[in-house]
């Protein structure tokens, strides 16, 4: 005997239960849960932040600045631990009402100016030390536009086929199959556009790339979401081949270590306060001490 189909009612109500993995930090409200200050560092740039997708653009931003010798680029990376709420205090909502990760603070001018949603601060970054996006209007325009089909297309990817694939509390069909359909013809997208370019904006590497290689390369590689034999990644060549040139970057590698928490110790720097942090702080070195 099969339950009956879902009817939505006429006014929806808020069902604490029924919102899978992350059910404890879902809630249809904005705003702070508790008041909480935010720490802040000797540098001027003051990013709270996790390595997540969007996370990692930033991180591998501020180091790739670093990497050009932009000294102003220096940073603190906080880590904002989302499964815990952290995102809710009072102190990360003054920086981004919408409660998401990244976040960053620019004190670097008579007033601090904050920075939400990962495509804008790249944007800012790129602005403010005039570096990774080109001057010339035809090139500028297309990695803005890619940075833009990134900030558009990631929500299929992540809160569409991430979710119902590896997180909902139990499998829909109909949604995977959606999502699914959805992710692969991204990966097409991608995967026609770096036919005929090294990189997404054409010659150079950008914050294009920066802004969809964490999403696009990790799915390329199998390492999100379990479900790199589901949808074929290794079909998309072209993909592929961008991802591991990127992936070899020093900046990048750097960038990737930022406020992560998972996976191998010696790629764990919860947080970032100077360039040496990441040969005496990772937690392969510092987690035998505590």
């Amino acid at each position: 005997m099969t339950d009956a189909p879902y009817v939505p009612p006429k006014v929806w109500t808020w069902n604490k239960e029924n919102g899978g993995q992350f059910a404890s930090i879902n809630r249809p409200i904005a705003g702070a849960t508790h008041d909480k200050e935010l720490p802040v560092g000797k540098h001027p740039l003051q990013l709270y932040s996790l390595a997540t997708p969007n996370g990692v653009k930033v991180t591998v931003m501020l180091e790739e600045l670093l990497a050009l010798g932009h000294r102003g680029a220096e940073y603190d990376a906080w880590l904002i631990k989302i499964g815990n709420g952290d995102q809710f205090g009072s102190g990360f909502v003054d920086i981004n009402p919408n409660s998401k990760i990244p976040a960053l603070m620019d004190r670097s001018g008579p007033e601090p100016v904050r920075i939400f949603e990962s495509g804008s601060i790249l944007f800012y970054l790129a602005e403010k030390f005039g570096a990774f996006l080109p001057k010339e209007i035809k090139a500028r325009t297309e990695a803005m536009s890619w940075l833009f089909w990134q900030m558009g297309s990631a929500p299929y990817l992540g809160g569409g086929f991430g979710h119902f694939y590896a997180y909902a509390p139990f499998k829909i069909e109909y949604a995977i199959d959606r999502f699914a359909m959805e992710v692969k013809r991204q990966l097409d997208v991608l995967d026609r556009r770096l036919a005929d370019n090294e990189y997404l904006a054409g010659k150079d590497y950008t914050i294009a790339d920066m802004a969809v290689w964490p999403w696009y390369g990790a799915l390329a590689k199998g390492l999100v979401y379990g479900a790199g034999e589901f949808l074929s990644v290794q079909d998309y060549k072209n993909v592929q081949r961008w991802t591991d040139q990127i992936a070899k970057r020093p900046a990048v590698k750097r960038g990737r270590m930022v406020n992560r928490v998972s996976g191998d110790p010696a790629s764990q720097l919860h947080e970032r306060h100077d360039a040496s942090d990441f040969e005496t702080k990772t937690q392969d070195k510092i987690a035998p001490a505590t």
